[in-house]
């Protein structure tokens, strides 16, 4: 699963790219420092796998997993190909959820591409860049679909019928994902690769919290307030110093933790914000040899879980043990779990919840 990183030039998108994977890739201030887009693969945090990792004395521990691209900045005119408009275009529909940054900073030393802080007309620049691109997709698909369907073709009458309701709400300039669709039109529109289709996180990029000023807190309030129209998340993150703190080993990492009385960085909230939007969740694995973290999508059954470990385990497989995490490091033993009754055995239409400790039965 894949996230891109998105934004008007020097918002800090590079900036913050280098904070979640702890790259070096430059992020200059000057537009289009990025041109090819950055990927790197991130682990999603997850303290239920240390703890684990020390209940079983492991060898060994694997967290779940998302590819993050840090994808050239956009500018007004892009979907006519201003800027690298139809390359970051052509980028950003390879992606399955964006986040996009927004600087709520101030700096005289770092150009804004507007010449002022605005988190508003910042993100109504780009959603109005992508709504235009969706809409000539959309138009040229809908000629091509009702051309067919004229000739004979009445499968496309659910198709055409689709993209007309969806024209009309991209010409009233309003995303792809704010219509509600079911789930005969969602599995449509994710063969229709459109970009405002895709879920999205919002990073209010600020200051370090101890400078921060009136205006720049308005600027977050104001975008959350926009967000929270369009049911998404907001993250908040000051990426130089998320960056900076990428530097600093694990102990030192909690020390400044503890100074700050946080319990997270804005960083980790961001790589499990993207986790989730995506529809993501973990089922965990643990013995002495690893203690891992499997990515499934809500709503996945046993038998395909196990498929995630191999192929063989799906096609034979037979029943799932199942305990609860918290059951599971409350008694401290999955032995003595076992002995009270807490372990569970399920079968193939058992469906796996997030935080699920599993082991499974099965014969090929």
């Amino acid at each position: 699963m894949k996230v891109g990183i998105v934004g008007l030039p020097n918002v800090g998108k590079s900036t913050l790219f280098n904070a979640v994977t702890k790259k070096k890739i430059p992020s200059e201030n000057y537009p289009f420092c990025t041109i090819e887009p950055n990927v790197a693969i991130v682990p999603v945090p997850d303290s239920r796998l240390d703890v684990l990792g020390k209940m079983y004395n492991t060898r060994k521990i694997t967290p779940a997993i998302l590819e993050v691209v840090d994808i050239a900045g956009l500018v007004k005119g892009a979907s006519k190909g201003e800027g690298l408009g139809n390359k970051f275009l052509s980028h950003i529909r390879e992606v399955d959820a964006i986040i996009h940054v927004v600087r709520c900073f101030e700096n005289s030393k770092i150009i804004h591409v507007e010449g002022n802080i605005d988190p508003i007309r910042d993100v109504e620049e780009i959603n109005l860049e992508l709504i235009l691109s969706d809409l000539e997709t959309v138009t040229k698909r809908l000629e091509k679909s009702v051309k067919a369907l004229r000739n004979g073709d009445k499968k496309l009458a659910a198709e055409c019928e689709l993209l007309a309701k969806l024209k009309d709400i991209l010409e009233a300039e309003k995303p792809v994902r704010s219509y509600p669709a079911n789930d005969d039109e969602k599995e449509l529109i994710r063969g229709f690769f459109l970009i405002t289709s895709k879920p999205v996180i919002y990073c209010a990029n600020v200051s370090e919290m101890s400078s921060q000023g009136d205006e720049e807190k308005e600027n977050i309030a104001k975008l959350k307030d926009m967000a929270s129209k369009e049911n998404a998340q907001v993250i908040v993150v000051c990426a130089k110093m998320e960056e900076e703190l990428c530097e600093l080993d694990d102990e030192e990492k909690e020390m400044f933790k503890e100074e700050l009385g946080i319990d997270s960085f804005g960083l980790d909230q961001l790589v499990v914000a993207g986790y989730e939007t995506l529809g993501l969740i973990s089922y965990l694995t643990a013995g002495e040899q690893e203690v891992r973290a499997w990515t499934i999508t809500k709503g996945t059954k046993a038998p395909q879980a196990a498929g995630k470990i191999h192929t063989d385990f799906e096609k034979g497989f037979i029943k799932a043990e199942v305990v609860d995490y918290s059951v599971l490091t409350e008694l401290g033993s999955y032995t003595l779990a076992k002995e009270k009754g807490l372990v569970r055995l399920e079968g193939k239409e058992y469906v796996v919840k997030d935080g699920d400790i599993m082991l499974f039965r099965f014969n090929v």
